[in-house]
């Protein structure tokens, strides 16, 4: 599960940001020493409780078509290790033949396979976009309530932050922020869940 939240916020990333960072400014603070704050977005959008859930039921709609995938997978693997066993003991017309069927089977897996991901990667971003949305509301209102003048993302791998003291670090305070908010519960721990498209078989 850890490893399928991590592809999903790196893939659904910076939308939210990008929208967030094109909002008017607010009214200059008062002169003083600036408070500076650090988040990891991407991982407080994608461990609070609702974004744990959603998730979750993300790969769980997606699970029946990854299981046809991998049976259509094994079964050209199959018909690939059958032919390489048996065939200089077909004729040319049978070996050819074989070979042609496994040949559209094998296209038929490439088209699917990039036909969920395509699918899941546009739900996954739906997905995350709308609650980073909801994330960044209660994360802005927390740090002008903590009195944050700046608050930077440290879950970009370009970011510019080379070094903060754990106490600058606000993930955890806005993911339980959130999580009071929604009101949705922890969800129950998840088994570790696969990948939703399988690597096309070769």
């Amino acid at each position: 599960m850890k490893r399928s939240l991590a592809l999903i916020v790196t893939l659904a990333s910076g939308i939210v940001l990008s929208a967030a960072a094109q909002t008017p400014a607010a009214p200059a603070a008062p002169a003083g020493p600036a408070k500076i704050a650090v988040i990891a977005f991407q991982v407080a959008v994608a461990q609070t409780n609702e974004g744990q859930r959603n998730f979750a039921d993300l790969l769980k709609k997606y699970d029946p078509r990854r299981q046809q995938l991998k049976a259509l997978s094994d079964e050209v693997h199959n018909l690939t290790k059958q032919l390489q066993a048996q065939g200089d003991k077909l004729s040319d017309a049978e070996r050819a033949s074989r070979a042609n069927a496994i040949d559209v089977k094998k296209k038929q897996l490439d088209r699917s396979a990039e036909d969920a991901q395509n699918d899941y990667t546009q739900e996954m971003q739906e997905v995350y976009n709308g609650l980073a949305s909801k994330v960044y509301d209660v994360m802005a209102t927390y740090a002008q309530q903590q009195g944050f003048t700046l608050v930077l993302d440290v879950s970009q791998q370009q970011t510019p932050v080379l070094f903060a003291s754990d106490s600058t670090n606000i993930t955890k305070q806005v993911i339980d922020a959130y999580n009071v908010k929604s009101g949705v519960p922890a969800p129950p721990a998840q088994p570790t869940a696969a990948a939703p498209a399988p690597a096309p078989a070769r």
